[in-house]
């Protein structure tokens, strides 16, 4: 497959609308969740718990898109305590904040050595805007990484530094077998979109408003990746089934169960 349907102009375009509105919104958010966790974490600090939906209509919507509130609107609150920091093992929120860090972990390795391989002249011809995209969308996961582990330590528990355990085995072999640009932006379509399934998914599981906020500021930035891939490999680019078709709503088949992060 060649690369002569991408327009680095075009591609430059896409990367730096997304890094301005990775600074302009996404950051500011995930700054801001992770102070209200802060304030609500001070001794003899108690705050209401909004309801979800109530949330997400107020904040998350002008952020995630109709997708998330889709997704979330029919679920019901969680029972079990979201926050809690006794024990060792991570349980509600902070395991599916374990989950959303490890896959984030995974993502920055995945495009990193993406990178090495290009800059190594091990993946032909590539163009200079696919690395600084790549480079680009390196630097947004490891910020999302930041934001779950800031989660995690504000209830005590360990940042978590790992790729996902179950995942990274697929990713490695198939970065193994990858030689040109198509192939590791194929890969890199596949996490994309786990990682937007997972947050879509996890949204209608989450308990804190702080968590909740998070993974909606982030699962519309996954899909933006999403779509530049696909514009790199001349797909149409929006959501898709496995044969292509365009899909009105994000899916969730891809999800990852935050039942398989063990910490």
């Amino acid at each position: 497959m060649s690369l002569e349907h991408i327009s680095e102009h075009e591609l430059n375009r896409l990367t730096k609308d997304l890094h301005e509105m990775h600074l302009d919104e996404g950051l500011p958010a995930m700054e801001q969740a992770a102070q209200e966790l802060a304030e609500a974490s001070r001794p003899g600090v108690g705050r209401a718990r909004s309801s979800r939906r109530t949330f997400l209509l107020g904040v998350g919507a002008s952020v995630a898109g109709g997708a998330v509130l889709a997704a979330c609107s029919s679920s019901a609150p969680s029972t079990s305590s979201p926050m809690s920091s006794s024990g060792t093992a991570l349980t509600g929120d902070l395991q599916v904040a374990g989950m959303a860090a490890s896959l984030e972990n995974l993502a920055v390795d995945t495009y990193q050595s993406a990178i090495s391989a290009a800059q190594g002249g091990h993946l032909g011809t590539v163009p200079p805007a696919v690395v600084t995209f790549a480079q680009t969308a390196k630097s947004q996961h490891a910020d999302h990484a930041r934001a779950w582990n800031a989660i995690l330590l504000q209830a005590g528990k360990q940042p978590v530094r790992s790729p996902d355990p179950v995942l990274k085995p697929t990713v490695d072999q198939a970065l193994a077998k990858v030689t040109d640009v198509p192939g590791v932006a194929k890969l890199a379509l596949m996490l994309e979109n786990v990682a937007a399934q997972t947050y879509q998914a996890g949204v209608g599981a989450l308990a804190s408003p702080a968590a909740v906020r998070t993974a909606a500021t982030i699962q519309p930035v996954e899909m933006q990746h999403a779509a530049i891939l696909y514009f790199v490999l001349g797909e149409y680019p929006g959501i898709q089934d496995a044969n292509g078709t365009p899909l009105a709503f994000n899916p969730t088949d891809l999800a990852r169960p935050a039942s398989d992060y063990r910490g």
